[in-house]
């Protein structure tokens, strides 16, 4: 409520300043506790908090070929280096996922969740941070992907697919399965008509309070 009343924006602006922050390791969001100024060190790759962006077919294209290429090495990792724990943690996503079809919102989260504990599986801190890069700045994109594809039974049965060949330990498989899950989504989209040039929704000063935030 004072950094709202302080930089004259709403709390949702405020809310999403400190998330970014939170992203680039500038802060740390202790729930229940309060918000913490730290520096981490591990933060390879920053999403950019200034970027406007625009949605068109072009971009959702670009965004879904390259985790296309990012993604079909994390499932090959994560094949070799998945705890239980982590399988355990997938297994858990897609059963609420299963439980939340009808909800868009909750069901997006599920899913970023899903691809990004895949990342976490394989070991790999770069292409962690990089997914983390590109779900910060396209999560409206995302969003509009789970509609052109449609079925969200169709999504789900794929992500089901996935896991099982992690759970199976086959590496061959799970890349195969990770290919067509996003082939799957880039034909949805190239079938989908002309996506009109959209502009992102403004978040206020959202860029003049984080810079302050830095400060």
């Amino acid at each position: 409520m004072e950094m709202a009343k302080r930089f004259g924006v709403g709390h949702p602006t405020v809310r999403e300043a400190l998330k970014k922050l939170e992203t680039i390791g500038v802060i740390e969001i202790r729930h229940g506790s309060g918000v913490y100024v730290s520096r981490s060190e591990d933060v390879l790759v920053l999403a950019s908090p200034d970027y406007p962006g625009t949605v068109t077919k072009k971009l959702l294209l670009d965004l879904i070929r390259a985790r296309m290429a990012l993604e079909a090495q994390s499932v090959a990792d994560a094949v070799q280096k998945a705890t239980a724990q982590h399988l355990r943690e997938m297994r858990r996503l897609l059963n609420t996922a299963g439980q939340n079809l009808a909800d868009d919102d909750v069901l997006n989260t599920i899913n970023m969740s899903f691809h990004r504990q895949i990342a976490l599986a394989s070991g790999n801190a770069v292409l962690v941070q990089l997914l983390d890069v590109l779900r910060d700045l396209f999560t409206e994109e995302q969003r509009l992907i789970l509609n052109i594809f449609g079925s969200r039974e169709r999504d789900h049965e794929g992500h089901l697919a996935i896991l099982d060949a992690l759970e199976r330990r086959d590496a061959t498989l799970g890349v195969k399965r990770m290919r067509a899950h996003l082939k799957g989504v880039e034909d949805a989209i190239l079938r989908h008509g002309p996506v009109a040039l959209q502009t992102r929704p403004k978040l206020g000063t959202l860029p003049a309070c984080l810079r302050a935030l830095r400060a």
